[in-house]
């Protein structure tokens, strides 16, 4: 219809905003739009051995929007019901209790949304033998104590949980919404909020400006308006995720002053922090090619080294090799040649280097500038060099011997990804012999990218945007840093 009524409008119905629609129905009707479409209709998604076609689907319509940062690295943001946790590798692992307490949340409320999260879509992974493989090399290097199966984050080696059920098929945050009532929510797909409404001036009843209503396009283009009813505990929420929350908000009005009338946007709140903070964790890789046949697997093993800053994954199968290649050069060489194989990659914690989100255009549809700022703090690139250490020893450990050519060098794998295309970014001829240079030429994504509505800067403790009324932001965008070696399960657990 083109005029609708509810207590709570959920803008982005991914990973947050899943589980959160599915708690507020239980007590209030809940509209919740999101852009993209349904998760269940596709096989790709639905299925772990095309997680690769997933992400690198780049067709207008498709569950993953890729963009490319100002620093020259590909990168995706999903366009799906159950948004990330459609398109990502599956790994779910809590966050680290720090986190926990220095995001100030009741530790007893996280733990029990964890449990209503898992209920429902996590999973011990059957662990075969490239896994194991990288597993017990880990070990051999010192990567100590082993703890076998666990949800929590805890150092040493160990396996996570994943998001894919033992017959290979994914379970998004979609599935969440199983949790709801089905007479209080509706959850409109192909919705693309273009504003965020607000009264116009401060009064005597609102001191400060409130949102009212969002206006939205269905898949037809066709303009329509969800309103809140009245009652000042109604809200409307973004849940759009790092990229899409920030943007909406300046789209609204909420942001830095002067870069939001260079757009013609009227401004509702002068806010310079919004969109500010955006950070990505940098990856960099080895692929390895194996003389023998290996399992198609995403993320299930974890490396935490105590003393580094840095966490150690692995997956194997082409098809993975394939989409962080983004379908160019790796899965030529390996079809080519006849190989199987994995990758070994790390992962940097935090991380401390950051950077800013602007506006392109006035269209939501269209993706915002960002830069990450990749290994802009030295620390960054300290845990890099480390992490890529670790992988090499690895590598070389004998756990893995059988996995590996032996004819085939370390020095014979880094030159290799120092021929593939996986970014923008010049190559050095120095990269090939130093690490650091290799970290900075080669970094990709791990789709961990956060920040541009943080907490303490844009949203107060509770997520309600400072300086307004009536309006929340829950979820990665609220981020200082991200948790665990894998935030889904704790965005997840936000929601809720």
């Amino acid at each position: 219809p083109p005029v609708v009524y509810f207590d709570y409008i959920i803008i982005g119905g991914g990973t947050a905003g899943c589980p959160l629609a599915a708690t507020l129905s239980q007590n209030a009707t809940v509209l919740v739009l999101e852009r993209g479409g349904s998760p269940y209709r596709d096989f790709n998604i639905t299925n772990v051995g095309n997680f690769g076609s997933t992400i690198s689907d780049t067709s207008p319509h498709s569950a993953s929007q890729i963009f490319i940062s100002e620093d020259g690295v590909y990168n995706t943001r999903a366009r799906v019901l159950g948004g990330g946790s459609a398109i990502n590798a599956g790994f779910y692992s809590h966050a680290e209790p720090e986190f926990v307490r220095d995001a100030g949340w009741d530790e007893d409320l996280v733990r029990r949304s964890y449990d209503w999260v898992e209920s429902k879509v996590a999973f011990e992974p059957q662990v075969k033998q490239w896994q194991s493989a990288v597993r017990d090399a880990l070990v051999e290097i010192g990567v100590l104590p082993y703890n076998g199966f666990t949800y929590n984050h805890v150092d040493g080696t160990k396996i996570g949980g994943t998001i894919f059920d033992d017959q290979g098929h994914r379970h998004t945050a979609a599935d969440l919404l199983e949790y709801a009532n089905p007479l209080t929510v509706k959850v409109y797909l192909h919705a693309t909020v273009s504003r965020i409404l607000f009264t116009n001036k401060a009064g005597r009843q609102w001191p400060k400006p409130r949102a009212y209503g969002v206006v939205f396009e269905d898949a037809l283009g066709i303009r329509k308006r969800a309103f809140l009813r009245p009652n000042p505990q109604n809200e409307v929420i973004l849940t759009a995720g790092a990229l899409g929350s920030p943007q909406l908000m300046m789209l609204s009005g909420i942001g830095p002053a002067l870069h939001l009338k260079s757009h013609g946007i009227h401004v509702v709140l002068d806010q310079p922090n919004v969109g500010q903070g955006m950070a990505d964790n940098p990856m960099n890789l080895l692929y390895v090619p194996s003389p023998v046949p290996v399992e198609i697997s995403l993320i299930q093993v974890v490396g935490i080294p105590s003393n580094q800053n840095t966490y150690i994954e692995t997956a194997s199968g082409l098809s993975f090799a394939y989409s962080w290649a983004q379908g160019f050069a790796l899965h030529a060489y390996a079809a080519n040649t006849s190989l199987k194989g994995g990758v070994i990659l790390e992962k940097v914690r935090g991380p401390l280097s950051s950077g800013d989100l602007k506006l392109r255009s006035r269209s939501p549809r269209d993706n915002p500038a960002v830069t990450f700022n990749y290994f802009k703090d030295p620390q960054d690139l300290r845990g890099c060099v480390e992490g890529m250490r670790s992988i090499i020893n690895l590598i070389n450990a004998p756990s893995f011997a059988r996995l590996r050519y032996a004819h085939l060098p370390v020095q014979a794998l880094v030159d290799l990804m120092l021929n593939l295309p996986v970014n923008l970014r010049p190559r050095h001829v120095s990269s090939s012999i130093s690490l650091e240079q290799f970290c900075i030429d080669t970094v990709m994504t791990i789709w961990h990218y956060h920040g541009g509505c943080q907490v303490g800067k844009v949203v107060d403790q509770d997520y309600r945007v400072v300086g307004v009324d009536g309006l929340r932001v829950i979820d990665g965008s609220t981020f200082l840093k991200s948790p665990g070696t894998n935030p889904q399960a704790t965005v997840m657990m936000l929601g809720r």
